[in-house]
């Protein structure tokens, strides 16, 4: 008899036996994608709410928080929504030659608070004037100045007051869009920063670039390094991070620099002109400096913006109906393309509806309701039957985003083991950033030690991704929301993985 033989066949055996008997003990979940519209925090369309200093109206906590919960309709809009995001703009017209007031700054404290008890989130931008004037002047639009904003010194006097508030309350600042300089804090007609318009020298000089550039960099230290900042052209980031002279040809940021939390990685983009007309009226339009002429620069700036917006915030609102069909649902236009190609991740609700109503007549709206900023899609999930204190858990997700954009504020992604007869929750952080997850499929592998205070029992398995700060982390309005059948808790913000894991 070949005993040597017969030997290596047992072995052969036995580490098949093996084999098969570790496989066994690992259990292969599938999940359904679920097709519903709900609230999710810091993506979707937004509802906003003015007000100013001559005339401050606080927000409402009543009405905020039916936001999330009631489906709403809004400034002739033939569609409703959930909104988790209100854009609130702050007027400073009684404060262009002072300080703001400290009565002034503890209303903006008390809408932080209003906002928190609601659980929305809020777009924030600060104005001196929103009015235009129109006569005859050079510019296409024959708005003419003055225009009424204010100067630098007083600027960024008010980004300093502003300065401890925003610190203070950045958990409930969904992202801060730069404001303060022009017309409705657009950074086009001012009388102080180089009119962008042809009404002025038709260009904006070095100078005044600069000019921009320091109350950027007010803004960006204003605010804790993970809230960015949207400027409201692709031009305004290029010619902050490589300086006035930039030509438009400046490359976007590096994969490497995305969510890295320097400037470059902070600054993000508003286009109050979404599909407007081929440039969305200036948003991708060359304005010139002090060496270069004003002109057209719409197929290279769409390209900056394009790449550099994967790893930034971006947001907006349409403004004309003009450039139909080209704004309308596919195959006749290209809204849900664009919004993939830049990442939107917010849009205006309250206008322009001449634009948004063709979406709902056209039948592409639910779909954008849907896919506005990140929409997670749990596939499937491989978990043990078994695992021992202090030991390597090893639990391998399938996740998809189908959305347009990834999350811009850093979150925690949480494995929840949940006791099946006390009820004691054990969180275990994964090392993944959920910023980092771009649109498409991901593979998240993670083997994690199973805590030594975890007891002997029976736990449901959950995942969480709650809100970064911990102020808010508890409440689950502010916990991102699979887009699955039947495995959101409401009361607690957690998802439902259906594995029950035996701790031994």
């Amino acid at each position: 008899m070949n005993y040597r033989f017969y030997l290596l066949t047992l072995i052969a055996c036995c580490c098949l036996f093996v084999s098969t008997s570790l496989q066994a003990q690992d259990r292969h979940v599938t999940y359904r994608e679920s097709q519903e519209d709900f609230p999710n925090p810091e993506r979707g369309f937004y509802i906003p709410i003015s007000t100013s200093s001559a005339r401050f109206v606080p927000l409402n906590a009543a009405t905020l928080a039916t936001y999330r919960t009631q489906t709403q309709r809004v400034s002739k809009a033939t569609y409703s929504i959930y909104c988790s995001l209100v854009y609130r703009s702050y007027r400073l017209e009684t404060f262009k030659d002072s300080a703001l007031s400290e009565d002034f700054l503890e209303k903006v404290r008390a809408d932080f608070a209003i906002a928190r008890t609601a659980g929305i989130k809020l777009i924030l931008r600060f104005a001196y004037t929103e009015k235009a004037t129109n006569g005859d002047c050079p510019d296409q639009y024959k708005i003419c100045p003055p225009y009424g904003d204010a100067p630098k010194a007083i600027v960024l006097k008010h980004i300093s007051q502003l300065s401890p508030l925003l610190h203070e309350n950045a958990d409930v600042i969904a992202v801060f869009q730069m404001g303060f300089i022009g017309i409705w804090g657009e950074n086009y007609f001012t009388d102080y920063f180089g009119d962008a318009s042809t009404n002025g020298l038709g260009v904006i000089p070095d100078s005044s670039w600069q000019d921009r550039n320091d109350v950027l960099t007010a803004l960006l230290q204003a605010l804790p390094a993970d809230r960015m900042v949207q400027v409201r052209t692709p031009q305004i980031k290029q010619r902050f991070v490589y300086g006035p002279k930039a030509p438009v040809t400046s490359a976007a940021m590096p994969v490497s620099a995305g969510f890295s939390g320097n400037p470059v990685a902070r600054i993000g983009f508003h286009n109050d002109c979404f599909l407007a007309s081929p440039d969305d009226y200036g948003t991708f339009y060359d304005v010139g400096n002090s060496s270069t002429k004003r002109g057209p620069a719409t197929d290279v700036l769409r390209r900056y913006m394009a790449q550099d917006s994967r790893y930034t915030a971006v947001g907006g609102e349409t403004c004309d109906d003009a450039f139909s069909p080209q704004n309308d649902c596919a195959p006749l236009g290209r809204a849900e393309q664009e919004m993939a190609l830049m990442h939107y991740s917010y849009l205006n609700t309250s206008y322009n509806n001449d634009v948004n109503n063709d979406w709902q007549t056209n039948g592409c709206m639910d779909n954008i309701r849907r896919r506005l900023g990140y929409r997670f899609v749990l596939r499937k999930a491989t978990f043990p039957a078994s695992a021992k204190t202090g030991k390597p858990l090893d639990v391998t997700l399938a996740l998809a985003n189908v959305g347009y954009a990834s999350p811009y504020n850093p979150r925690p992604l949480q494995l929840i083991l949940r006791n099946t007869k006390t009820g004691a929750i054990h969180p275990i952080s994964l090392t993944k950033d959920v910023r980092q997850l771009l649109p498409g499929s991901h593979q998240l592998r993670h083997s994690v030690k199973l805590p030594d205070n975890v007891a002997a029992g029976q736990y449901e398995l959950l995942l969480q991704l709650p809100d970064g700060y911990s102020s808010l982390a508890n409440n689950p309005a502010y916990s991102i929301r699979l887009a699955n059948e039947s495995l959101w808790e409401d009361q607690t913000g957690f998802n439902k993985l259906n594995h029950v894991l035996t701790v031994r």
